[in-house]
């Protein structure tokens, strides 16, 4: 049975956050506190796996197998980013069928050239519109219940308004979701959302090309709901680094003023208890 929770929420048009999954612990901390729906970022998934950049360098199978365990591990509705659906649009199909098999909710396809890069960095390039078009109409031919989310990168070769052009013209082949990527002020955001009856997403990318918004500004400029796909990473990224200068220059393994996950709830947080469990009803 299809997980109906992304769909209902967009249904309530009350705007909510997604946070970015980049490996399974941030996964089981995003259960922990309380979230539903989580977002599978391709650049943080792909750092974190291969030590690789965001630029079209993972296939759709090592992709795929990165989503599919976030729905092992966790228990919120997926967002998958699938990139340019990696390849034609047999590949799309392909993609398509793969993602929702694994029980994803909605996968996310951009329309940049292959091979494609992050949305905030430079030396970006999108295909002709039609080519696009193509895409998310295989996409929305093929899916059961999976929503289509249709990306754009071209605000920053093409302009705001080639960018919303794009975006209708997806809109019309079948995405239910429609992903400006890379606005760069607040004015361009309202216009985004203005734009379409379709629910519109931002993505607060720290450090990227986009103002990073509270909350209620973002729910007041129209959109549906946000991602925060690089808030877990950097955060995270940071605190080892300090810990490992810590550890590099005094030898000291647990500083006093940096917080530190207790280790006996996370082992019960990732699984541990029904190992336990286990063992003693098996008396191993």
């Amino acid at each position: 049975m299809a997980d109906t929770r992304l769909r209902d929420r967009l249904a309530s048009k009350d705007f909510f956050v997604v946070p970015g999954i980049h490996d399974m612990i941030s996964a089981v901390i995003a259960d922990r506190v309380g979230f539903e729906i989580v977002y599978g970022t391709g650049y943080w998934l792909t750092a974190s796996a291969y030590g690789l950049p965001d630029a079209g360098l993972v296939t759709y199978t090592q992709m795929l197998d990165r989503h599919a365990t976030i729905m092992r591990t966790s228990k919120a509705a997926l967002i998958a980013d699938a990139d340019t659906g990696f390849g034609g649009l047999l590949n799309v199909q392909h993609t398509v069928r793969g993602y929702e098999a694994a029980g994803i909710s909605a996968i996310q396809i951009e329309d940049q050239e292959f091979p494609k890069k992050c949305g905030h960095t430079p030396g970006r390039r999108v295909v002709p519109i039609k080519d696009m078009v193509q895409k998310i109409r295989v996409a929305a031919e093929t899916r059961d219940d999976l929503l289509i989310i249709a990306r754009t990168d071209a605000r920053q070769s093409e302009g705001l308004d080639s960018a919303l052009r794009r975006l209708e013209a997806y809109s019309k082949a079948g995405a239910d979701i429609l992903f400006p990527e890379a606005m760069e002020s607040e004015e361009e955001m309202r216009q985004a959302c203005a734009a379409f009856d379709k629910p519109v997403m931002a993505n607060m990318a720290n450090g990227g090309s986009t103002p990073i918004l509270k909350g209620d500004v973002l729910r007041d400029i129209g959109y549906a709901f946000a991602i925060y796909p690089s808030l877990s990473s950097l955060i995270a990224a940071s605190a080892i680094e300090t810990a490992f200068i810590r550890l590099r220059d005094g030898g000291d393994g647990e500083p006093a003023d940096l917080p530190m996950f207790d280790f006996k709830e996370f082992c019960g947080l990732i699984g541990f208890q029904d190992v336990w469990d286990f063992e003693k009803k098996w008396a191993l």
